[in-house]
């Protein structure tokens, strides 16, 4: 059994921040997508950028973690924005509607 794997990388330039994510988000790993975007607001980032593009699959436990991102970037007047989805994760993210909040 392979155990699902997730990469996270951070590069800040000034109050901003890109998160590229490379792997799968789903049980196992959105606690660790969760802990990479609260560190960045624990920090100072008033500005995060997620890169999707190499995201095979994020399934709704890695879309709770972006929603409550989302949320707690808004209370801390920053903001969380979601760039190059794959197909799967822009249904997902049409399908609940938080398209509009997180594209």
């Amino acid at each position: 059994m392979t155990l699902p794997q997730l990469n996270v990388y951070r590069h800040d330039r000034g109050s901003r921040a890109l998160i590229t994510l490379a792997g799968e988000i789903d049980p196992a790993t959105a606690p660790q997508v969760r802990a990479a975007l609260e560190r960045c607001l624990h920090d100072g980032i008033t500005t995060i950028d997620v890169d999707l593009t190499t995201v095979g699959r994020c399934d709704n436990s890695g879309l709770r973690v972006f929603l409550d991102a989302s949320r707690h970037a808004a209370g801390s007047h920053a903001s969380l924005r979601l760039h190059h989805p794959s197909p799967q994760t822009a249904r997902l993210l049409t399908d609940t509607g938080s398209d509009l909040l997180l594209l």
